[in-house]
């Protein structure tokens, strides 16, 4: 199902399902206590719909949830497509993980009955929806049956309006970077004041995720032996890797003449660059290898079958230049250094976590851009100011740098 489809469904029909569905509970809570978490709540459910780099920045949440409630089983909720990553970062057992498959509507549909029941008979003591834009989690928060339900309201903002039904809502906080909000829905469900929980306590932003991908040593080395030998141009030097795709939203990409300058200079520095992304990238990734005119530019696309293989690479390069998506995300669970391009979107809310990251912005008044109130709707008709006027040079130098850091002897 396209994406805007999906939008539209989720707008107004949504909105009206929210909205019923807010009368009922309304009715239903006269008649039931209010509901408490028990000291040893037994089932968790965690909605987290959204991009797969979002999973990464929910890692302390998860960390904060498996300390505060070291008896109860994690149960996730997430689009099929996105479910890779829980599996390999290892969010809750396989038999726990819940998913949904958003490819055809009538599809979709049958999904949503299955995993009600599903979620219906555990059953479950709490819910954790992690969602900004997607009304259709609210609404399964509420039909999961948990009786406590955990998420975001707009308080008085416009936008966001997913029910009153979430006994357990924080304000939605544009301020604060997303990783700390995870944390917060995790203090809520202790929280008494009702409906909009006040008295979280003061966090830090967490230093890193918290999660971890384990890797035999000898599987790292056999696998940057067979990078090197399928790609011999990438031997006896610095191997910087470059995601120039912008994915599902194409106003985050950083100019491809800048990354090709970038490159170039990269290459003439004595360094070897490996252009990275899905088989779809590939056009992409030939385009920029003209430009750059280097035998130690190297085409990856399509070369990792899977998060873990990419993860695998991360571990044998030693700098990673990424537009904002998955790819920065993901590099840091490995030791890899990243500089990262935000614009549309800031990296003071959705930066990744940990020291080896380097956020690169412009400033730009108008940026950022999406947020949860536009339903990442940019007003820029891909005339993406905020990203084309970060100048190639200074992120030479910033790359050429970060490589001085880096200690691998060369193969």
């Amino acid at each position: 199902m396209k994406v805007q489809t999906q939008r539209w469904i989720d707008r107004w029909l949504g909105q009206l399902l929210c909205g019923a569905v807010s009368v009922w509970a309304r009715c239903m809570a006269r008649l039931r206590p209010a509901a408490r978490l028990s000291r040893e709540p037994r089932h968790i459910l965690v909605i987290l719909l959204s991009e797969m780099g979002s999973v990464v920045l929910a890692g302390p949440m998860f960390a904060a949830l498996r300390q505060r409630y070291p008896g109860a089983t994690l149960h996730v909720l997430q689009l099929k497509k996105n479910q890779e990553v829980a599996v390999l970062l290892g969010l809750a057992q396989a038999e726990h993980l819940h998913a949904l498959d958003d490819s055809a509507g009538l599809g979709l549909l049958r999904d949503i009955w299955r995993v009600i029941m599903t979620l219906r008979r555990l059953p479950l003591d709490a819910v954790i929806d992690c969602e900004l834009f997607s009304r259709i989690s609210s609404l399964m928060s509420y039909l999961s049956g948990a009786p406590l339900r955990v998420g975001f309201t707009p308080h008085t903002q416009e936008g966001l309006y997913r029910g009153s039904y979430i006994n357990r809502a924080i304000p939605y906080n544009p301020y604060q970077h997303i990783s700390k909000q995870f944390l917060s829905l995790v203090d809520a469900l202790d929280g008494n004041s009702m409906p909009r929980n006040k008295a979280a306590p003061i966090r830090e932003l967490p230093s890193d995720t918290g999660l971890a991908v384990p890797f035999e040593a000898t599987e790292l080395r056999a696998y940057r032996s067979k990078m090197l030998t399928d790609h011999p141009a990438l031997n006896n030097r610095k191997i910087v890797l470059i995601y120039a795709g912008g994915g599902l939203l194409p106003e985050r990409a950083w100019p491809a003449a800048h990354y090709a300058q970038v490159a170039r200079g990269l290459c003439q520095g004595g360094h070897a660059v490996g252009l990275i992304g899905l088989r779809d990238d590939a056009t992409l990734a030939r385009e920029l290898q003209t430009r750059i005119n280097s035998a130690f530019c190297v085409d990856l696309t399509g070369y990792t079958r899977s998060i873990r293989e990419l993860l695998m690479l991360f571990h044998g390069a030693d700098l990673l230049i990424t537009n904002d998506g998955g790819p920065g995300h993901f590099a840091s669970l490995t030791p890899i250094r990243t500089l990262v391009f935000f614009g549309p979107e800031t990296g003071r809310l959705y930066g990744p976590l940990g020291p080896r990251a380097t956020v690169l912005e412009s400033g730009l008044a108008c940026s950022p851009c999406l947020s949860a109130y536009n339903h990442r709707e940019t007003f820029c008709d891909g005339d993406n100011q905020c990203l084309k006027r970060i100048a190639p040079d200074p992120v030479l130098a910033d790359a050429l740098s970060a490589l001085t850091l880096t200690t691998r002897v060369p193969s």
